[in-house]
């Protein structure tokens, strides 16, 4: 359920996304009749979507890594989905896009390591490093 709702919300000129979307997850799971500790855990796991700390449990870690998968695509899908990302973001000024996309991958770029799945990682790291070097050129 983390997984489908952790983009449920999804406003590119807006902020909190993830907060407003583990609310909606959070009410929607509640109404449905779903124990209110399993509709507590989609909230929290919606929550580790905003990579902002490591995921601490193997069910954070199985969401963050398919969140992040799109970083280790083959080159083409990669580059496919940066020029997505930019259409999104068309009404951002190029030279300002360009300096907050390079931050925002270079956070993925520094840390030890993107995947903390051992599947993912031997499958999908060298490549997403490759390709977020390669994208913030």
């Amino acid at each position: 359920m983390a997984l489908w709702f952790h983009d449920a919300i999804y406003d590119v000129k807006g902020s909190g996304n993830e907060e407003r979307s583990a609310e909606w997850a959070h009410r929607a799971l509640t109404s449905a009749g779903a124990a209110a500790a399993a509709a507590e855990r989609v909230r929290q796991l919606v929550l580790v979507t905003r990579h902002d700390g490591v995921p601490g449990n193997v069910d954070e870690q199985v969401l963050v890594d398919i969140d992040l998968a799109i970083l280790g695509a083959e080159r083409p899908r990669f580059d496919e989905y940066e020029r997505q990302i930019r259409d999104e973001y068309a009404f951002v000024p190029g030279f300002l896009f360009r300096r907050k996309r390079r931050q925002i991958l270079r956070t993925f770029l520094d840390r030890p390591v993107l995947y903390s799945t051992a599947m993912l990682r031997e499958r999908l790291e060298a490549r997403a490093r490759e390709n977020l070097r390669r994208a913030i050129g």
